[in-house]
């Protein structure tokens, strides 16, 4: 009897544009957000869905699962994304880690959380603490804000000023992840995708 072929590993082999693959720590926010840049011919980005814990240590084991079931290029990208929020050095440092353990994994992370990332959109997002301070500023610029990101409020220009925004305030660049607030390494793995989109 001939053997099945395994169109999985076809599509693998035919696959030409480069893959992202981004665990977050947001069901909703996150996913919606990297959404946004699916649509680049050139770039296939994945953000791994779950339900549950968030802590970063799921998150990270989301990422080493997917990698273990799934074989991606060494051209191709594994990121993990979270917030601050009140988790402690010992559980970021694992991410850190793991993230120093091959050239082509990042670590994302924003000090109070993800929504800041999303202010510094829309304004320079100086002097923000805490996590309820930056939802109240960002309901200045989006008043319906639950979670939910709508494409036509996060135009290209709108991004780009985002990843400027936030290199600006991560000056130095910090090592591993933003220790003060009003801070976000998110514009690190945009302005990846931002630069392939344009190939």
């Amino acid at each position: 009897m001939p053997r099945t072929r395994s169109f999985r590993r076809a599509y693998s082999q035919r696959r030409y544009r480069k893959l992202f693959v981004i665990a977050a720590e947001g069901e909703r926010t996150e996913p919606r957000y990297f959404a946004l840049f699916k649509d680049a011919s050139v770039i296939h980005v994945i953000c791994l869905r779950f339900s549950g814990d968030s802590a970063p240590e799921q998150v990270l084991k989301r990422m080493q699962q997917y990698l273990k079931d799934e074989d991606i290029k060494t051209t191709d990208e594994a990121w993990v994304v979270v917030d601050k929020d009140q988790w402690g050095d010992a559980q970021l440092n694992s991410l850190f880690r793991w993230s120093q353990s091959s050239t082509n994994f990042g670590f994302a992370l924003s000090n109070p959380k993800f929504e800041y990332w999303l202010l510094l959109h829309f304004e320079d997002g100086n002097h923000v603490s805490t996590s309820r301070e930056c939802s109240q500023r960002l309901r200045r610029y989006l008043p319906r804000y639950d979670k939910d990101v709508n494409p036509r409020e996060f135009p290209r220009e709108n991004i780009e000023r985002a990843v400027h925004r936030a290199a600006a305030r991560d000056n130095p660049p910090c090592d591993d992840w933003p220790r003060r607030p009003s801070q976000t390494t998110v514009y690190r793995l945009v302005r990846k995708l931002l630069a392939q989109s344009v190939k």
